[in-house]
């Protein structure tokens, strides 16, 4: 029988992959997405499209207010930073952070796990081309793990040794996509940008387009997902 896996699913181009990985290495994929009150539906819907495409068994969408506690451009009135440069993309936390985000998701994804029986849970982070999330590093990553292993039932009882697995934490977005495509990943059902065009279109602008964009050019890859810009 497989070993189950919780996988963090957003809908975007690196927890789709990171999905993919899982279900590569032999995992039961059980995946996990937040309605947390971001500043569109859109992902959502892709997480839901992603989940059924790759197999996973089950796809559970937890709800969390987190616009009750604002703090970021993706909960809150602050305006999606748009147009920056690369180098400014890499430098300093941007606005979009989402406070202690990945805390939240990862805390829910032990949860899960330890009810399912799982010691495995995959997340999706990037420490290369990314934007600056301070909880997206491998020293976050090692200490939540450490956590986990102190502050469940499972861990302190030696029932479980639980992992969190980050296959794409030190690959570009170039190597993510080139990944994905290896894969087999349908990335035209992956979604990434902070605040689409009204007419559904990703914006083009915003440092996850950016990325996005620079990660489909350097892979020499056509990005199926349409863009205003």
């Amino acid at each position: 029988m497989p070993a189950r896996a919780v996988v963090l699913l957003s809908g975007g181009l690196d927890s789709a992959t990171t999905l993919a990985v899982a279900r590569e290495e032999g995992y039961e994929c059980f995946a996990l997405s937040f309605d947390y009150g971001q500043r569109h539906a859109r992902e959502l819907e892709s997480a839901k499209q992603v989940a059924a495409s790759l197999g996973a068994v089950t796809h559970l969408t937890l709800r969390l207010d987190l616009r009750a506690i604002g703090g970021s451009a993706l909960t809150g009135d602050i305006e999606v930073p748009k147009g920056r440069s690369h180098e400014a993309i890499g430098a300093g936390i941007p606005v979009t952070y989402v406070p202690a985000r990945n805390t939240i998701f990862l805390s829910h994804a032990l949860a899960w796990a330890e009810t399912l029986g799982s010691q495995d849970i995959f997340i999706g982070v990037n420490f290369l081309d990314y934007s600056g999330y301070p909880d997206c590093r491998p020293e976050f990553i090692e200490a939540f793990e450490r956590l986990a292993n102190l502050a469940t039932q499972a861990g302190v009882e030696g029932k479980s040794r639980f992992r969190v697995h980050t296959p794409l934490i030190t690959l570009s977005k170039a190597q993510i996509v080139a990944r994905a495509y290896e894969l087999g990943v349908d990335l035209s059902l992956t979604w990434s940008c902070y605040e689409p065009e009204p007419d559904g279109r990703a914006c083009g602008l915003c440092d996850s387009c950016l990325l996005r964009k620079k990660g489909f050019a350097e892979a020499r890859i056509a990005d199926p997902v349409p863009s205003a810009r």
